[in-house]
Protein backbone atom coordinates (compact mmCIF):
# COMPACT_ATOMS: atom_id res chain seq x y z
CA UNK A 1 0.00 0.00 0.00
CA UNK A 2 2.53 2.09 0.72
CA UNK A 3 4.46 1.56 -2.22
CA UNK A 4 1.79 2.26 -4.63
CA UNK A 5 0.78 5.75 -2.43
CA UNK A 6 4.00 6.45 -3.09
CA UNK A 7 4.02 6.03 -6.64
CA UNK A 8 0.87 7.89 -6.76
CA UNK A 9 2.25 11.21 -5.34
CA UNK A 10 5.09 10.75 -7.02
CA UNK A 11 3.13 10.39 -10.69
CA UNK A 12 1.26 13.53 -9.65
CA UNK A 13 4.06 15.77 -8.80
CA UNK A 14 5.34 15.06 -11.86
CA UNK A 15 1.91 15.80 -13.51
CA UNK A 16 2.01 19.01 -11.32
CA UNK A 17 5.00 19.79 -12.42
CA UNK A 18 4.45 19.69 -15.66
CA UNK A 19 1.41 21.59 -15.66
CA UNK A 20 2.98 24.81 -13.97
CA UNK A 21 5.62 24.98 -16.87
CA UNK A 22 3.38 24.89 -19.35
CA UNK A 23 1.28 27.43 -17.37
CA UNK A 24 4.35 29.39 -17.40
CA UNK A 25 5.49 29.27 -21.30
CA UNK A 26 1.22 29.93 -22.11
CA UNK A 27 0.27 33.73 -23.41
CA UNK A 28 -1.79 35.01 -20.99
CA UNK A 29 -3.17 39.07 -20.50
CA UNK A 30 -1.01 40.91 -18.35
CA UNK A 31 -3.13 43.53 -16.30
CA UNK A 32 -1.96 46.68 -15.58
CA UNK A 33 -0.54 47.88 -12.25
CA UNK A 34 -3.25 49.62 -9.61
CA UNK A 35 -4.73 52.85 -11.02
CA UNK A 36 -6.37 55.94 -8.81
CA UNK A 37 -9.67 54.41 -9.35
CA UNK A 38 -8.40 50.96 -7.79
CA UNK A 39 -7.29 52.66 -4.41
CA UNK A 40 -10.34 54.52 -4.31
CA UNK A 41 -12.55 51.24 -4.33
CA UNK A 42 -10.35 49.53 -1.85
CA UNK A 43 -10.75 52.58 0.43
CA UNK A 44 -13.96 52.27 0.09
CA UNK A 45 -14.24 48.79 1.71
CA UNK A 46 -16.15 49.75 4.93
CA UNK A 47 -14.10 47.43 7.15
CA UNK A 48 -10.87 47.66 8.24
CA UNK A 49 -8.51 44.88 6.36
CA UNK A 50 -6.78 42.14 7.87
CA UNK A 51 -3.41 41.84 7.18
CA UNK A 52 -4.01 38.40 5.55
CA UNK A 53 -6.62 39.99 3.40
CA UNK A 54 -4.18 42.80 2.45
CA UNK A 55 -1.01 40.08 1.88
CA UNK A 56 -4.14 37.85 -0.20
CA UNK A 57 -5.44 40.82 -2.65
CA UNK A 58 -1.83 42.63 -3.29
CA UNK A 59 -0.80 38.52 -4.23
CA UNK A 60 -3.84 37.92 -6.35
CA UNK A 61 -3.50 41.48 -8.11
CA UNK A 62 0.32 41.14 -8.57
CA UNK A 63 -0.64 37.50 -10.43
CA UNK A 64 -2.60 39.02 -12.40
CA UNK A 65 -0.07 41.15 -13.43
CA UNK A 66 2.18 38.46 -15.02
CA UNK A 67 2.15 37.88 -18.60
CA UNK A 68 0.90 33.93 -18.19
CA UNK A 69 -2.47 32.65 -16.77
CA UNK A 70 -3.37 33.24 -13.08
CA UNK A 71 -4.52 30.46 -11.52
CA UNK A 72 -4.73 31.17 -7.33
CA UNK A 73 -6.32 29.53 -4.54
CA UNK A 74 -8.07 31.70 -1.78
CA UNK A 75 -8.93 29.73 1.36
CA UNK A 76 -10.74 30.51 4.24
CA UNK A 77 -13.37 30.59 6.48
CA UNK A 78 -16.88 32.01 6.16
CA UNK A 79 -16.42 35.63 6.98
CA UNK A 80 -12.85 36.35 6.42
CA UNK A 81 -12.92 38.06 3.75
CA UNK A 82 -12.60 36.07 0.44
CA UNK A 83 -15.38 38.12 -1.22
CA UNK A 84 -13.52 40.92 -1.26
CA UNK A 85 -10.21 40.50 -2.13
CA UNK A 86 -12.14 38.63 -5.17
CA UNK A 87 -14.13 41.93 -5.80
CA UNK A 88 -10.58 43.58 -5.31
CA UNK A 89 -9.48 41.55 -8.32
CA UNK A 90 -12.55 42.02 -10.38
CA UNK A 91 -12.26 45.17 -10.21
CA UNK A 92 -8.75 45.44 -11.62
CA UNK A 93 -10.58 43.26 -14.66
CA UNK A 94 -12.86 45.77 -15.35
CA UNK A 95 -10.01 48.28 -15.10
CA UNK A 96 -9.00 47.18 -18.10
CA UNK A 97 -12.11 46.95 -20.22
CA UNK A 98 -12.31 43.19 -19.13
CA UNK A 99 -15.50 41.31 -17.98
CA UNK A 100 -15.69 39.36 -14.92
CA UNK A 101 -17.91 35.84 -14.26
CA UNK A 102 -18.51 35.04 -10.69
CA UNK A 103 -19.47 31.07 -10.07
CA UNK A 104 -21.63 30.32 -7.39
CA UNK A 105 -22.62 26.61 -6.21
CA UNK A 106 -26.10 27.77 -5.35
CA UNK A 107 -28.85 29.47 -6.65
CA UNK A 108 -28.94 31.40 -3.27
CA UNK A 109 -25.50 32.00 -3.50
CA UNK A 110 -25.69 33.43 -6.79
CA UNK A 111 -28.05 35.76 -5.54
CA UNK A 112 -26.64 36.81 -2.50
CA UNK A 113 -23.18 37.55 -4.78
CA UNK A 114 -25.13 39.69 -6.87
CA UNK A 115 -26.96 41.73 -3.88
CA UNK A 116 -22.79 42.03 -2.65
CA UNK A 117 -21.32 42.97 -5.81
CA UNK A 118 -24.36 45.77 -6.65
CA UNK A 119 -23.88 47.01 -3.04
CA UNK A 120 -20.19 46.82 -3.30
CA UNK A 121 -19.87 48.98 -6.76
CA UNK A 122 -21.81 51.16 -6.17
CA UNK A 123 -20.74 54.96 -7.96
CA UNK A 124 -19.20 52.92 -9.96
CA UNK A 125 -19.89 52.44 -14.19
CA UNK A 126 -19.99 49.08 -13.52
CA UNK A 127 -22.74 47.32 -15.05
CA UNK A 128 -23.53 43.88 -12.87
CA UNK A 129 -26.37 41.19 -13.87
CA UNK A 130 -27.08 38.06 -12.96
CA UNK A 131 -27.87 34.16 -14.34
CA UNK A 132 -29.79 31.41 -12.42
CA UNK A 133 -33.01 29.04 -11.86
CA UNK A 134 -34.85 32.94 -10.72
CA UNK A 135 -34.24 34.30 -14.04
CA UNK A 136 -37.18 33.81 -16.53
CA UNK A 137 -36.74 32.63 -20.34
CA UNK A 138 -36.58 35.89 -21.74
CA UNK A 139 -34.57 37.50 -18.71
CA UNK A 140 -31.81 34.60 -19.33
CA UNK A 141 -32.13 35.26 -23.25
CA UNK A 142 -31.69 39.35 -22.76
CA UNK A 143 -28.28 38.40 -19.92
CA UNK A 144 -26.63 36.09 -22.97
CA UNK A 145 -27.06 39.17 -25.97
CA UNK A 146 -25.88 41.63 -23.43
CA UNK A 147 -23.03 39.63 -22.18
CA UNK A 148 -21.81 38.41 -25.64
CA UNK A 149 -22.18 42.06 -26.44
CA UNK A 150 -20.26 43.42 -23.54
CA UNK A 151 -23.00 45.07 -22.34
CA UNK A 152 -22.49 43.50 -18.59
CA UNK A 153 -19.33 43.97 -16.93
CA UNK A 154 -19.82 41.43 -13.97
CA UNK A 155 -22.06 38.01 -14.62
CA UNK A 156 -23.28 36.77 -11.54
CA UNK A 157 -24.26 32.82 -11.22
CA UNK A 158 -24.39 29.54 -10.73
CA UNK A 159 -23.03 26.45 -13.11
CA UNK A 160 -25.40 28.12 -15.83
CA UNK A 161 -22.60 30.71 -16.70
CA UNK A 162 -20.78 27.41 -18.15
CA UNK A 163 -23.27 26.91 -20.33
CA UNK A 164 -22.14 26.62 -24.09
CA UNK A 165 -24.59 29.41 -24.88
CA UNK A 166 -22.98 32.37 -22.75
CA UNK A 167 -20.24 33.95 -24.61
CA UNK A 168 -18.85 36.65 -22.93
CA UNK A 169 -17.65 39.81 -25.69
CA UNK A 170 -13.97 40.07 -23.47
CA UNK A 171 -13.58 37.69 -20.06
CA UNK A 172 -10.87 38.42 -18.20
CA UNK A 173 -11.29 36.84 -14.96
CA UNK A 174 -13.03 34.14 -13.62
CA UNK A 175 -14.43 33.71 -9.83
CA UNK A 176 -14.97 29.95 -8.68
CA UNK A 177 -16.69 30.40 -5.30
CA UNK A 178 -16.90 26.73 -3.75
Amino acid sequence: TRKKVKAATEQMAKELIELYARRKQAKGHAFPPDDTWQGDFEQRFAYDETPDQLTCAADIKHDMEEPWPMDRLLCGDVGYGKTEVSLRAAFKALMDSKQVAILAPTTILAQQHYNTVLKRFKGFPVKVDVLSRFRTAKETKDVLRRVKEGEIDILVGTHRILGKDVQFKNLGLLIVDE
